[in-house]
């Protein structure tokens, strides 16, 4: 192992050890050193996850320690908040202000789940920037029919379908075209902010959820042809591999299974059904 992998595993073996990741005893748990170097590091999680908010605080830390981190883009905060400025040292409290995040930010984004993640950059000295579609805009996103056309025939249907089972089927189909707009949308705003963020020699983080990250459905679709990238994803469930989330990825983190929770009977609740 060289001194590259090396310092990668020391950063990461602790992290992964608490997120159970299954490997043989004894053996290091994978290194990110064939990932990089890489302009853009798309790395997707499951948001109720808290595994994947320390794996992804043990990323921010490893790139700023090799001094390889651009910038740190994230779903939670909308496009336009930043922290770009902020000294190293600059009082939670502020960051905050910046990301227009008190408690929760506007999409309801826990800061104790993200606050963590959030803070490594600052103090690393490096900007964090929102990057997902402003609250503002979402009117007209829901109404831009041209968002239909933007993908291959295939991704719109597909997004939709998703749409459809992570709202358990109770969202009224008239809504489904304008909430995938609403993706589709996001995904774009995720990707013009991450592209504008790339340094010569360094990576640019952006930490979204799995179905945004994805090379087939999300982000990736919106970068200049031919862009390098590298897409890694977090699963917590014994059978990643079969998950269709990590065909679409180049690498998959998995962490144990979450406790289960029916959300389709919340989101029912929620709809008075």
């Amino acid at each position: 192992m060289n001194r590259r992998s090396a310092a990668i595993a020391a950063t990461l073996a602790p992290l992964f050890w608490l997120a159970g990741c299954a490997q043989p005893a004894g053996q290091a748990p994978p290194p990110l050193d064939d990932l990089l170097p890489t302009p853009l590091l798309l790395l997707g999680e499951q948001h109720d996850a808290p595994e994947h908010q320390q794996l992804q605080r043990a990323t921010v830390r490893l790139l700023a320690q090799r001094g390889e981190l651009a910038a740190l883009v994230i779903e939670m905060a909308e496009q336009g908040r930043q922290t770009t400025g902020l000294p190293a040292d600059a009082a939670e409290s502020l960051v905050r202000e910046r990301l227009d995040w008190v408690t929760r930010s506007p999409g309801g984004w826990s800061w104790s789940s993200y606050g963590p993640v959030v803070m490594a950059a600052v103090r690393a000295g490096v900007p964090v920037l929102g990057g997902n579609l402003p609250r503002a805009r979402m009117r007209a996103a829901m109404a831009d029919e041209s968002l239909d056309q933007r993908l291959s025939a295939d991704t719109p249907r597909q997004q939709r379908d998703n749409i459809r089972q992570g709202h358990c089927h109770v969202l009224p189909e008239s809504q489904v075209a304008p909430m995938t707009r609403i993706q589709i949308a996001r995904d774009q705003t995720m990707a013009s902010t991450a592209l504008a963020a790339i340094q010569p020699g360094q990576t640019v983080l952006l930490v979204a959820g799995n179905q945004h990250v994805r090379r087939d459905l999300g982000v990736p679709l919106h970068l200049p042809p031919g862009q390098p990238l590298q897409v890694l994803v977090m699963l917590s469930q014994a059978d990643g591999p079969a998950d269709p989330t990590a065909a679409a990825a180049d690498r998959v983190w998995n962490t144990p299974p979450r406790p289960p929770r029916d959300h389709c009977a919340e989101l029912k609740t929620q709809f008075g059904r």
